[in-house]
């Protein structure tokens, strides 16, 4: 029996005899279902049952994440007003983070600092991105927020929340060391631009996960306020309106390319986890005309990314946004995966085009830099989740990404290679 059949009726077992449960030893209360904005709770609360019942594959999975989350124990918390130099105009408070593929073009001297001017290539990461910004910093906050939570939520393990919550109170809440709920300055260019509007997917590529991870503590996680609670759905409610309402939030909303598809997935997820399910729902729906009818070609391949240095890293990495973006749609009445554009281009054609490179059965035959199989593994178990079947009979040919492959535990994608930006 394969493994989505087999995790089917070991789900339907617990729905019928969820009240006989027996706890293990590590078990807590009884879960509630967070009201998550990517992943399904009822799915987690089903995963959490399974794995109080001792399901052996789970109890093996679980070995990874808790791996993963112990490794964050000793780590941060991490705080926005640490920069070496503010961003521009002051503010230690303000994000701050550089372009990634831009370099200097001359010798860096007392007179020119920063051996302006800058020159973009494209593909190829200058180092002095991760020093001096926030960008790394935050990495770490969306990272480990997300790990953490979902271990405490497996295991009940109370060192896993109250970390999880001394990150999130450090970097958004706390008055000393909060960061500002805006990205004026993301992305900037030294001598040429104090901030981009593409620096918003410095944040619309991963905080969806903290919207997650938030939704899991306030299941009752210890350490985690309801004054924390409020706090922080007020940061996430102005986060929301600059996002909608400023210039920066507008032009990338305009954008054709991943940066659009981005912005939309994390602005339904923004308004969902604050209360706005009408604009989560119109903002889903617009998806289908502003994103995939221009984006996805009708045999499935996204022609945008392909002309890109990493053409793998970046189609693998626009479908990790339409596949969360279809994951919000289910929670607000929305099925992203059934809607067929005017050439006929749909989601899992777009999934299945990546299939051949993604089981190993063909290269790539696009320029990428660096390719890494395992990249696609959380996209096809999306598309095979909602019911594509050359997704499903892809997942077992799929590469295991570094840590193990955490599917069955946090099922929605995530981008699995290194993000260049």
């Amino acid at each position: 029996m394969s493994a989505r059949p087999r995790l089917a009726v070991l789900l339907a077992a617990v729905a019928t005899f969820a009240a006989v449960v027996v706890p293990s030893a590590s078990a807590h209360a009884a879960p509630k279902v967070p009201r998550t904005a990517v992943l399904d709770g009822a799915r987690l609360q089903q995963t959490r049952l399974l794995l109080d019942r001792g399901d052996p594959p789970l109890k093996r999975t679980l070995q990874d994440l808790t791996a993963r989350a112990d490794k964050w124990l000793p780590q941060g918390p991490w705080t926005v007003v640490d920069k070496p130099k503010p961003a521009p105009g002051g503010d230690v408070h303000d994000y701050l983070s550089q372009a990634p593929y831009w370099w200097p073009s001359q010798p860096k001297t007392a007179d020119n600092p920063w051996g302006c001017p800058y020159v973009q290539r494209d593909g190829q990461r200058n180092p002095e991105v991760d020093t001096g910004t926030d960008r790394q910093d935050v990495e770490k906050v969306f990272d480990s927020t997300y790990d953490l939570a979902l271990a405490w939520y497996y295991t009940g393990r109370e060192q896993y929340a109250e970390k999880a919550a001394t990150v999130l109170r450090t970097w958004f809440l706390a008055p000393a060391t909060r960061m500002n709920p805006d990205l004026d300055h993301g992305q900037f260019i030294p001598c040429k631009y104090d901030g981009r509007a593409i620096g918003i997917i410095d944040f619309s590529q991963s905080y969806t996960s903290v919207l997650d991870a938030i939704a899991i503590l306030e299941t009752g996680a210890p350490g985690w306020s309801k004054s924390d609670r409020t706090a922080m759905r007020a940061w996430n409610t102005d986060f929301r309106d600059w996002l909608e309402n400023s210039a920066f939030g507008g032009e990338e909303s305009a954008a054709r390319n991943n940066h659009g598809t981005f912005y939309d997935m994390q602005l339904a997820a923004l308004a969902y986890a604050t209360g706005d399910e009408d604009l989560a729902r119109r903002t889903v729906l617009g998806a289908e005309s502003n994103r995939i009818d221009p984006q996805v070609a009708a045999d499935g391949s996204q022609p945008q990314e392909l002309t890109r240095t990493r053409s793998w890293h970046y189609s693998t990495f626009d479908l990790v946004a339409y596949t969360r973006l279809a994951a919000i749609g289910r929670h607000v009445g929305v099925n992203l995966w059934r809607y067929t554009g005017p050439d006929g281009q749909t989601l899992a054609k777009a999934v299945d085009y990546l299939l051949p490179a993604a089981t190993g059965a063909a290269p790539w035959p696009y320029p990428e830099l660096e390719f890494h199989r395992y990249a696609a593994s959380d996209i096809v178990h999306a598309a095979a989740d909602a019911g594509d079947r050359a997704a499903r009979a892809a997942v077992p040919k799929l590469e295991t990404p570094p840590g193990g492959d955490l599917w069955t535990l946090r099922p929605a994608a995530e981008q699995l290679d290194s993000i260049a930006g």
